[in-house]
């Protein structure tokens, strides 16, 4: 007679991303911060890591939750070259400086090792946070004390949008004709609503107070309205002959 083996399903250390909930997160998170680089709940952020202090920090979120805080510099930075933009410079961060109060929590969903012991990472955004105050930092990297006050529903379905798509397409054409940058509007325009205004606000080289200010719009209603704005000013300066803010 024939038996049917039975496999046990073993308990997960790390939760689906499916699982996840707001309320379940971390309110004690080590941070990353980089002017420039911007993650929303949703969206996925590639990064390079080659500073011993985040290497630190990656290798021991790798070992917890999985888990870390991306966050500004609320000060002026210097604007990068063009040359390195891909590149965010993770020097410029320093235990005195400044940081913005709102960052987004994410996790490490990619990890490949390099043979300098460098690493390329992707993050997947899961929800905002407000900070409380800074802790003791562990291994050269800088940790904080946060909430979520407010942001509660960020990892909530996201229903239908109120925004003027379009409006905001045809901005986007407008802004990529005038910094002479290439698209794939085929694939741009087949995006729902929620990607659509998640990938555009984390990719367009907007400057950092700008991508804060995206961050922080309450809903992505809210966060469309800013974004077709942002596009309509950074358009009209390149086109005036001034010096456009986008870095």
């Amino acid at each position: 007679m024939a038996t049917r083996k039975m496999t046990r399903q073993l308990p997960r250390r790390v939760p689906r991303l499916l699982d996840l909930r707001v309320a379940g997160l971390p309110f004690e998170l080590p941070v990353f911060p980089i002017a420039g680089a911007l993650l929303l709940p949703g969206g996925k952020l590639p990064l390079n890591v080659f500073e011993p202090r985040y290497l630190a920090l990656i290798e021991d979120v790798l070992s917890g939750d999985r888990l870390f805080g991306m966050i500004q510099p609320s000060v002026s930075m210097a604007e990068p070259d063009p040359e390195t933009a891909d590149e965010p410079d993770t020097g410029s961060d320093d235990a005195s400086t400044p940081l913005f109060g709102v960052g987004c929590v994410g996790r490490l969903s990619s990890f490949a090792e390099r043979q300098d012991g460098t690493c390329s990472i992707s993050l997947t955004g899961l929800a905002r946070f407000r900070v409380r105050h800074e802790i003791e930092g562990l291994h050269g990297y800088r940790r904080l004390a946060v909430n979520y006050e407010g942001f509660e529903k960020d990892l909530d379905q996201v229903g239908e949008i109120d925004f003027d798509r379009e409006g905001l397409l045809e901005s986007l054409r407008r802004y990529f004709t005038h910094r002479g940058f290439d698209a794939r509007w085929e694939a741009i325009e087949q995006m729902d609503d929620e990607t659509l205004l998640t990938t555009l606000s984390m990719i367009c080289p907007l400057p950092p107070a700008e991508k804060q200010a995206l961050l922080e719009a309450p809903t992505l209603a809210d966060r469309a309205r800013t974004l077709q704005a942002l596009l309509e000013m950074a358009g009209h300066e390149t086109e005036d002959g001034g010096k456009s803010h986008a870095v």
